[in-house]
């Protein structure tokens, strides 16, 4: 079975083009060369120019999500779509509404537009972080978004399955866990996604038949994975890589993780932590009964997490 389509009627690249928006980010830059070494054309759009990105059959594009003409263009003749643009961290409402809910519409219609048949979305784990961890979470479950980020992977996915029913179109969304060279912390023992991991979730998602609408989670085939990888695999994911490999030195820098920790209680991580909560006006008293899972005190109360360590960023 190769990875270059697991699937046994995998669409292979064989020359067919995908658009990749936000080729300059992290995801992007290995995107673009892995796509194209699985035979795929790849056209890239970015905000800003792109220098040093390798495996572009043609000339990027540098546009903002905003600028329709030019996403018709960009779209313009190709198979597919991978949406990896916007912004990638938890910001003020008003930057995630243009950025990812905004801009991800101006990208399903540019390839509505144009007759495109697959976006490929880049969801999150955060669309459903404020979920409990259990032994191993479904895709399955309501939206339980931890963030305006979160809540703005929730909008995207939802307007890819309206795009499905209303207009025929193929989307598959990945609710991508931590896309880092190597795993550093011990929730990336359970959510890491490599980046050569990452490619071959790509490469499945772009090449994988008859498709309609999925949402598959995106991690590597870590030991201590906390999701569920069957729907990846049944699109032809072949992951490879395991965050086991790095558990003895990071479990030696940070010690065994504690299940009470934000990082380890809900499938956001941190992010579904108080450090994430809307500043309140100087006097303000918050929303009527306080914190979810705070007793009188304002400690946390049964099955609630303890303040996180750190701040935006610190894990995915």
């Amino acid at each position: 079975m190769s990875d270059f389509g697991a699937h046994p009627q995998a669409r292979p690249g064989a020359g067919r083009w995908v658009l990749v928006t936000g080729a300059g980010g992290r995801i992007g830059r290995a995107a673009c060369p892995g796509l194209a070494a699985r035979g795929w054309r790849v056209r890239a759009l970015d905000r800003r120019p792109l220098g040093g990105v390798a495996g572009l059959a043609d000339p990027p594009v540098v546009a903002e999500l905003a600028d329709a003409p030019a996403l018709d263009r960009a779209a313009a003749g190709m198979d597919a779509v991978v949406h990896l643009a916007g912004q990638a961290d938890e910001a003020p409402f008003p930057e995630i509404l243009q950025a990812n809910i905004v801009g991800t519409y101006q990208v399903f219609e540019a390839a509505r537009r144009g007759g495109v048949p697959r976006v490929v979305y880049a969801s999150s784990n955060h669309a459903v972080g404020f979920t409990p961890r259990s032994d191993l979470v479904g895709v399955d479950l309501p939206p339980r978004p931890d963030t305006y980020y979160g809540l703005s992977k929730v909008f995207g996915e939802a307007l890819g399955r309206l795009y499905v029913d209303r207009y025929g179109m193929e989307t598959v969304c990945l609710r991508i866990g931590s896309w880092r060279d190597r795993p550093t912390t011990p929730r990336h023992l359970s959510t890491w996604l490599s980046p050569a991991d990452g490619v071959r979730l790509l490469h499945a998602a772009l090449s994988a038949p008859d498709v309609g609408f999925a949402v598959v989670y995106g991690i590597s085939a870590n030991t201590r994975a906390w999701w569920d990888l069957a729907p990846a695999r049944a699109l032809g994911y072949l992951s490879v890589d395991d965050a086991e490999d790095y558990a003895e030195e990071i479990l030696a820098e940070h010690g065994e993780p504690d299940p009470a920790d934000p990082e380890q209680a809900y499938v956001g991580g941190d992010f579904a932590g108080p450090a994430y909560d809307a500043p309140l006006p100087a006097g303000g008293n918050g929303a009527a009964g306080g914190r979810r899972g705070a007793d009188a005190t304002g400690r946390p109360g049964a099955g609630a997490a303890a303040d996180p360590p750190g701040a935006a960023g610190a894990s995915r």
